[in-house]
């Protein structure tokens, strides 16, 4: 099954290693020819637009940003959706609104292609290693003609409905604790240096009680290292809690937690730090030290 895969910043340059070794003949395509190039250096073939690289591939996985690129991937100049084969398949792995996602599929349909709505979760180690999470909805028709290629990229493959848009709404909520989490965390990294606590002491107690979570343990590194180098960056909470918030509201449904979390990187954006790593939110509490790059035990 010839793949090609579109977007290969830190999730797709996993997504791409992971799928090169299960074997698939696999096409790239990226704004940054840099990337594309450390690409074909692994064995893919670079393309110079999604509708050349369209033209070639069976499966076409997506991983823009969101659902703009999405729409320029598929519609814009040289866009992939006029040169894919009838009875191909569009895998959307961005995170989007569901009710945009659901309307894809409608609009895919009328061309004579398929789709899956499969956003994706795990961070780039995860999917360099091929064990990502994908929530995944869409037509039976569609998961067919994928194939093995899900299976390729991730270790859980979680099948949430018949339709697009399931995969997204589920995508979405993981958001909304992802983002609370990161600025839970920042939050209480951020109490503890201004209370003069060891900042690397209290990592490792946090770690090891009941008050630990995922994204404390995985980002509160960056800032005991001082170090923001972006794997995910503050603008893509901005964005996604912004989602998050779009469709409680539709409904008019509360989410205070959600919207605090969403004020305090729109505060970390405004201040300069929206292409920083999203542990850079804590950048927006006053009166604190943070460490710096080569400080002891950091």
């Amino acid at each position: 099954m010839k793949v090609g895969l579109i977007g290969l910043g830190a999730m797709g340059q996993g997504m791409a290693r992971s799928l090169l070794r299960a074997g698939h003949p696999l096409r790239v395509h990226d704004l940054r020819r840099e990337a594309v190039q450390a690409l074909a250096n692994d064995g893919a073939t670079g393309c110079g637009s999604p509708a050349e690289l369209a033209a070639n591939c069976d499966v076409i996985v997506s991983v823009v940003v969101n659902a703009a690129q999405t729409e320029d991937v598929l519609f814009g100049a040289n866009g992939c959706a006029a040169a894919m084969k009838k009875g191909s398949v569009f895998l959307m792995c961005s995170t989007v609104d569901p009710n945009w996602s659901a309307s894809l599929e409608q609009r895919l349909d009328a061309l004579g292609l398929l789709y899956l709505d499969a956003p994706i979760s795990g961070g780039a180690a995860k999917a360099a290693a091929g064990q990502i999470t994908m929530m995944t909805a869409g037509r039976p028709e569609a998961y067919a003609a994928a194939g093995g290629v899900l299976d390729a990229m991730a270790a859980k493959v979680y099948r949430l409905g018949d339709r697009a848009g399931a995969g997204s709404k589920v995508k979405i909520i993981n958001q909304l604790l992802a983002g609370v989490h990161i600025a839970a965390a920042a939050e209480a990294m951020a109490l503890g240096l201004r209370e003069g606590v060891d900042a690397q002491a209290l990592y490792e107690v946090i770690t090891h009680s009941a008050g630990n979570s995922w994204m404390f343990e995985n980002r509160m590194p960056h800032v005991l290292k001082g170090d923001y180098t972006p794997l995910s960056a503050v603008d893509i909470f901005v964005k996604d809690l912004g989602l998050v918030l779009d469709v409680a509201r539709a409904t008019k449904f509360p989410l205070p937690l959600s919207s605090t979390a969403h004020q305090m990187f729109m505060q970390a954006s405004s201040a300069g730090h929206g292409r920083e790593d999203d542990s850079a939110v804590i950048k927006v509490f006053p009166g604190i030290e943070l460490p710096r790059p080569g400080d002891k035990d950091s």
